[in-house]
């Protein structure tokens, strides 16, 4: 009898349920019949397919194909994708410590990074890797070799390099190593005096590391005279949104706005503003930004701008205002997911808007510079690091006119503040 009424009671709860909220049976139903079309032609491959394949390859394939309907930004990653990405938005990783390129082919080396395993094999610019744990790297995609290099620290990689002999007739000289992974930390912050008064930083990404570097950066250049600073955020595709907050912070006060996401969702409506006193507050600063600066530069060039903190000069920059949410999944692979936007303190959205030609920061003094100009400048700028030797950068005597009309306006302001009209 009471099993006959606990069947009655569940029965009436579930009508009642049904009437109640009739919509979410319905979406449900959607929702199963939408799943059933990806798990039947996962059953028609599996079955009829000419060559057997493995299942989860298909499941790893639909999942990349929903993620690609949204945007250029969201991503469904496999697991080894997953920790890579991790390790890189951390800054740190794993590797031998090389910058690398794909030239005629060849996996070649652009220059070891000081004191890494590579640059204590003794490995130069120029060095070609022709295999890595025996396999060629003829005509291998650079992700792939990024990929076979790094591993965890501490772990072993069989390297085959070939150098050009001085004799440019003989044949290239290889050579077998085994090097020993370290923890590499990536590089993010440069920095030095551009004279006696004016320092200089470049953040090339705003990843783990970056505040804490920038911060260093500062302090040295202070205790070397500097009275106003020119911040180069050109080729800086972004980062971590705390590192641009944070960044943003060391020069405005008073709880100034510095950037605002919104989502579809209220949780996805977040206010970043400023804390207490910035130490930086009172330095005169100039932002380079170009169509290549992203993301956290532009929540950085913006938040100066919006509260004329900075003057930002240069080009237009990318207009890439999406706030992504790394979501982990079961298996180790993961899902990076666009769930809100950014929006400058004044309410201007930075996303891009090709077809009403918005988004981005617009620099409040526009200088475009020529593409081949803009090459031989990266080349320059470019450092190459020789075993045993001191630092060698290419230098071919190319003028930056952006950074040189930043240098100039800096100085203007000085001569201007000490103008005394009337006496």
């Amino acid at each position: 009898m009471k099993n006959a009424r606990k069947l009655v009671f569940v029965t009436l709860s579930a009508l009642v349920i049904g009437a109640v909220f009739p919509y979410v049976n319905f979406a449900l139903d959607q929702t199963y019949q939408q799943l059933k079309v990806i798990v039947d032609v996962m059953e028609l491959i599996k079955e009829n397919y000419v060559e057997q394949i493995d299942p989860q390859k298909l499941v790893y394939g639909a999942a990349k194909g929903m993620v690609a309907e949204l945007d250029d930004f969201s991503q469904f990653m496999e697991p080894d994708v997953y920790d890579r990405v991790k390790s890189d938005t951390e800054g740190e990783f794993g590797g031998i410590g090389i910058r690398v390129d794909v030239r005629e082919g060849w996996l070649t080396v652009v220059t070891p990074l000081p004191g890494t395993p590579a640059w204590k094999a003794e490995i130069l610019p120029g060095d070609k890797i022709i295999k890595i744990e025996g396999e060629s790297t003829k005509d291998m995609v650079i992700d792939d070799a990024i990929k076979k290099l790094r591993g965890k620290p501490g772990s072993p990689v069989k390297l085959t390099t070939a150098r050009e002999p001085e004799d440019k007739t003989a044949e290239w000289v290889t050579k077998d190593l085994t090097l020993t992974r370290e923890l590499i930390k990536a590089e993010n912050v440069k920095w030095h005096m551009l004279d006696s008064k004016t320092g200089y930083i470049k953040i090339v990404e705003f990843t783990g590391h970056a505040t804490e570097n920038f911060v260093k950066a500062l302090a040295e250049l202070k205790g070397k005279g500097m009275e106003s600073l020119v911040l180069d955020l050109r080729y800086n595709p972004g980062g971590l949104l705390s590192s641009a907050v944070d960044i943003s912070r060391l020069f405005l006060n008073d709880a100034k706005m510095i950037v605002y996401t919104k989502g579809r969702k209220p949780e996805n409506y977040q206010e970043f503003k400023a804390n207490g006193t910035a130490k930086y507050e009172m330095l005169p600063m100039v932002i380079l930004i170009n169509r290549y600066s992203a993301s956290a530069s532009e929540i950085v060039a913006g938040a100066m701008q919006d509260n004329k903190r900075a003057v930002i000069m240069g080009e237009r920059s990318f207009g890439k205002a999406s706030v992504q949410s790394m979501i982990p999944l079961s298996d180790k692979s993961a899902l990076r997911l666009t769930i809100a936007k950014y929006y400058t303190p004044s309410g201007k959205s930075i996303q891009h808007d090709a077809k009403n030609e918005t988004g981005g920061i617009t620099p409040d003094i526009e200088i475009k510079v020529p593409l081949e100009t803009e090459k031989k400048l990266l080349q320059q700028g470019e450092e190459i690091y020789y075993p045993g030797k001191e630092e060698k950068a290419k230098k071919n005597g190319v003028r930056d006119e952006v950074l040189d009309r930043a240098v100039e306006l800096l100085k203007a302001r000085e001569v201007l503040g000490n103008l005394k009209p009337g006496k």
